[in-house]
Protein backbone atom coordinates (compact mmCIF):
# COMPACT_ATOMS: atom_id res chain seq x y z
CA UNK A 1 0.00 0.00 0.00
CA UNK A 2 1.62 3.21 -1.06
CA UNK A 3 1.44 6.71 1.11
CA UNK A 4 1.69 9.99 0.10
CA UNK A 5 2.50 11.11 3.47
CA UNK A 6 4.53 9.50 6.02
CA UNK A 7 2.44 10.66 8.71
CA UNK A 8 -0.65 9.12 7.53
CA UNK A 9 1.49 6.23 6.68
CA UNK A 10 2.45 6.17 10.36
CA UNK A 11 -1.05 6.46 11.88
CA UNK A 12 -2.38 3.97 9.54
CA UNK A 13 0.38 1.61 10.91
CA UNK A 14 -0.34 2.15 14.71
CA UNK A 15 -4.00 1.44 13.93
CA UNK A 16 -3.72 -1.76 12.22
CA UNK A 17 -2.27 -2.86 15.38
CA UNK A 18 -5.45 -3.33 17.02
CA UNK A 19 -7.07 -6.85 17.24
CA UNK A 20 -9.24 -7.21 14.00
CA UNK A 21 -7.96 -4.28 12.19
CA UNK A 22 -6.29 -4.41 8.91
CA UNK A 23 -4.62 -1.96 6.65
CA UNK A 24 -7.60 -1.08 4.61
CA UNK A 25 -9.54 -0.76 7.70
CA UNK A 26 -7.25 1.17 9.24
CA UNK A 27 -7.03 3.73 6.52
CA UNK A 28 -10.63 4.24 6.45
CA UNK A 29 -10.24 4.91 10.11
CA UNK A 30 -7.40 7.03 9.73
CA UNK A 31 -9.30 9.68 7.06
CA UNK A 32 -12.34 9.41 8.48
CA UNK A 33 -10.44 11.16 11.30
CA UNK A 34 -8.98 13.50 9.54
CA UNK A 35 -12.84 14.98 7.81
CA UNK A 36 -13.61 15.47 11.29
CA UNK A 37 -13.02 18.32 13.22
CA UNK A 38 -9.64 18.82 14.67
CA UNK A 39 -11.06 18.89 18.37
CA UNK A 40 -12.90 15.56 17.54
CA UNK A 41 -9.16 14.07 17.32
CA UNK A 42 -7.43 15.87 19.92
CA UNK A 43 -10.44 14.76 22.48
CA UNK A 44 -9.50 10.68 20.90
CA UNK A 45 -6.07 11.25 21.58
CA UNK A 46 -6.36 12.79 25.03
CA UNK A 47 -8.84 9.79 25.97
CA UNK A 48 -6.22 6.83 24.99
CA UNK A 49 -3.37 8.84 27.17
CA UNK A 50 -4.98 9.39 29.89
CA UNK A 51 -6.19 5.88 29.54
CA UNK A 52 -2.62 4.36 29.90
CA UNK A 53 -1.64 6.73 32.16
CA UNK A 54 -4.31 7.33 34.85
CA UNK A 55 -6.29 3.49 34.92
CA UNK A 56 -6.01 1.55 37.79
CA UNK A 57 -6.55 -1.88 38.81
CA UNK A 58 -8.92 -2.55 41.62
CA UNK A 59 -6.88 -3.42 44.70
CA UNK A 60 -9.94 -5.81 45.47
CA UNK A 61 -11.22 -7.60 42.79
CA UNK A 62 -8.26 -6.46 40.24
CA UNK A 63 -10.95 -5.02 37.67
CA UNK A 64 -9.98 -1.69 35.68
CA UNK A 65 -11.25 1.27 37.90
CA UNK A 66 -10.49 5.13 38.09
CA UNK A 67 -9.42 4.35 41.88
CA UNK A 68 -7.84 2.16 43.92
CA UNK A 69 -11.33 0.60 44.95
CA UNK A 70 -13.59 0.19 41.88
CA UNK A 71 -17.61 1.21 42.16
CA UNK A 72 -18.40 -2.65 42.40
CA UNK A 73 -16.51 -3.37 45.07
CA UNK A 74 -17.18 -0.06 47.18
CA UNK A 75 -20.74 -0.39 46.46
CA UNK A 76 -22.51 -1.03 50.01
CA UNK A 77 -24.91 -2.73 48.58
CA UNK A 78 -23.58 -5.30 47.32
CA UNK A 79 -22.83 -9.06 49.24
CA UNK A 80 -18.96 -9.21 49.88
CA UNK A 81 -19.39 -12.94 50.98
CA UNK A 82 -20.33 -14.27 47.21
CA UNK A 83 -17.45 -13.38 44.86
CA UNK A 84 -17.34 -14.43 41.04
CA UNK A 85 -14.53 -15.47 40.01
CA UNK A 86 -14.28 -14.33 36.18
CA UNK A 87 -11.54 -14.18 33.35
CA UNK A 88 -11.41 -10.74 32.41
CA UNK A 89 -13.08 -6.81 32.73
CA UNK A 90 -15.47 -8.07 29.70
CA UNK A 91 -17.15 -10.64 31.54
CA UNK A 92 -17.77 -8.78 34.58
CA UNK A 93 -19.66 -6.19 31.95
CA UNK A 94 -21.35 -9.22 30.81
CA UNK A 95 -22.80 -10.42 34.09
CA UNK A 96 -23.27 -6.99 35.17
CA UNK A 97 -25.69 -6.71 32.17
CA UNK A 98 -27.86 -9.30 34.11
CA UNK A 99 -28.80 -7.34 36.60
CA UNK A 100 -28.62 -11.00 38.21
CA UNK A 101 -26.01 -10.73 40.43
CA UNK A 102 -25.27 -8.69 43.60
CA UNK A 103 -21.97 -10.16 45.10
CA UNK A 104 -18.38 -9.16 44.28
CA UNK A 105 -16.06 -10.05 41.59
CA UNK A 106 -12.44 -11.38 41.10
CA UNK A 107 -10.73 -10.76 37.81
CA UNK A 108 -8.13 -13.25 37.35
CA UNK A 109 -6.32 -11.47 33.93
CA UNK A 110 -6.56 -15.13 31.97
CA UNK A 111 -6.56 -18.63 32.22
CA UNK A 112 -4.52 -21.25 32.69
CA UNK A 113 -3.08 -22.05 29.43
CA UNK A 114 0.25 -24.02 29.33
CA UNK A 115 0.35 -24.24 25.59
CA UNK A 116 -0.13 -20.28 25.69
CA UNK A 117 2.84 -20.65 28.41
CA UNK A 118 0.10 -19.04 31.01
CA UNK A 119 0.39 -20.69 34.49
CA UNK A 120 -0.88 -20.09 37.85
CA UNK A 121 1.77 -17.48 38.79
CA UNK A 122 1.20 -15.38 35.77
CA UNK A 123 -3.36 -14.77 37.03
CA UNK A 124 -4.61 -12.96 40.12
CA UNK A 125 -4.92 -16.53 41.83
CA UNK A 126 -2.67 -16.07 45.10
CA UNK A 127 -5.00 -12.99 46.30
CA UNK A 128 -7.91 -14.73 45.50
CA UNK A 129 -7.02 -18.40 47.53
CA UNK A 130 -5.65 -15.42 50.60
CA UNK A 131 -9.25 -13.58 50.63
CA UNK A 132 -11.01 -17.75 51.40
CA UNK A 133 -8.24 -18.54 54.05
CA UNK A 134 -9.16 -15.78 55.69
CA UNK A 135 -12.84 -16.23 55.58
CA UNK A 136 -13.65 -13.41 53.26
CA UNK A 137 -15.79 -15.08 51.17
CA UNK A 138 -18.73 -17.69 51.85
CA UNK A 139 -19.06 -18.53 48.42
CA UNK A 140 -16.72 -19.02 45.25
CA UNK A 141 -18.80 -18.99 41.58
CA UNK A 142 -16.64 -20.39 38.96
CA UNK A 143 -17.83 -18.20 35.77
CA UNK A 144 -14.61 -18.84 33.10
CA UNK A 145 -16.02 -20.36 30.15
CA UNK A 146 -16.67 -23.87 28.88
CA UNK A 147 -13.22 -24.79 27.68
CA UNK A 148 -10.51 -26.81 28.61
CA UNK A 149 -8.39 -23.70 29.92
CA UNK A 150 -11.37 -22.40 31.92
CA UNK A 151 -12.15 -25.78 33.43
CA UNK A 152 -8.54 -26.44 34.03
CA UNK A 153 -8.75 -23.15 35.97
CA UNK A 154 -11.32 -23.87 38.13
CA UNK A 155 -9.93 -27.32 39.04
CA UNK A 156 -6.70 -25.58 39.98
CA UNK A 157 -8.70 -22.98 42.21
CA UNK A 158 -10.92 -25.13 43.74
CA UNK A 159 -7.60 -27.84 44.49
CA UNK A 160 -6.64 -24.58 46.40
CA UNK A 161 -9.52 -24.05 48.29
CA UNK A 162 -11.06 -26.53 49.21
CA UNK A 163 -9.53 -27.83 52.70
CA UNK A 164 -11.62 -24.87 53.75
CA UNK A 165 -15.07 -23.36 54.64
CA UNK A 166 -16.07 -21.97 51.32
CA UNK A 167 -19.01 -22.96 49.17
CA UNK A 168 -17.93 -23.67 45.22
CA UNK A 169 -20.28 -23.69 42.77
CA UNK A 170 -20.49 -23.03 38.68
CA UNK A 171 -22.48 -21.03 36.12
CA UNK A 172 -25.11 -23.59 34.67
CA UNK A 173 -24.18 -24.99 31.77
CA UNK A 174 -26.99 -23.17 29.36
CA UNK A 175 -23.41 -21.75 27.93
CA UNK A 176 -22.71 -23.82 24.94
CA UNK A 177 -19.59 -25.26 25.64
CA UNK A 178 -16.65 -23.46 24.09
CA UNK A 179 -18.56 -20.28 24.64
CA UNK A 180 -17.09 -17.04 25.73
CA UNK A 181 -19.30 -15.36 28.55
CA UNK A 182 -18.94 -11.73 26.27
CA UNK A 183 -20.93 -13.46 23.50
CA UNK A 184 -23.32 -14.96 25.49
CA UNK A 185 -27.31 -13.38 25.48
CA UNK A 186 -27.86 -11.73 28.98
CA UNK A 187 -31.17 -13.68 29.50
CA UNK A 188 -29.31 -17.10 29.09
CA UNK A 189 -25.87 -15.41 31.15
CA UNK A 190 -29.06 -13.92 33.93
CA UNK A 191 -30.57 -17.51 34.53
CA UNK A 192 -26.78 -19.38 34.38
CA UNK A 193 -25.67 -17.32 37.30
CA UNK A 194 -28.80 -17.82 39.12
CA UNK A 195 -29.29 -21.59 38.76
CA UNK A 196 -25.77 -21.76 39.46
CA UNK A 197 -24.45 -25.60 40.52
CA UNK A 198 -22.28 -27.13 42.71
CA UNK A 199 -18.86 -27.14 41.51
CA UNK A 200 -18.39 -30.82 42.83
CA UNK A 201 -21.02 -31.82 40.55
CA UNK A 202 -19.72 -30.48 37.66
CA UNK A 203 -16.79 -32.80 38.43
CA UNK A 204 -18.92 -35.50 37.76
CA UNK A 205 -20.71 -34.28 34.02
Amino acid sequence: MEFSSKLLERAVDQMSQLPGVGKRTALRLVLHLLKQPEERSVQLANALQKLRTEIKFCTNCHNISDSELCDICSNPRRNPNIVCVVEDIRDVMAIENTSSFKGLYHVLGGKISPMDGIGPNDLNIESLVSKVKQGQIKELIFALGSTMEGDTTNFYIYRQIQDYDVITSTIARGISVGNELEYTDEITLGRSIINRIPFEASLKS
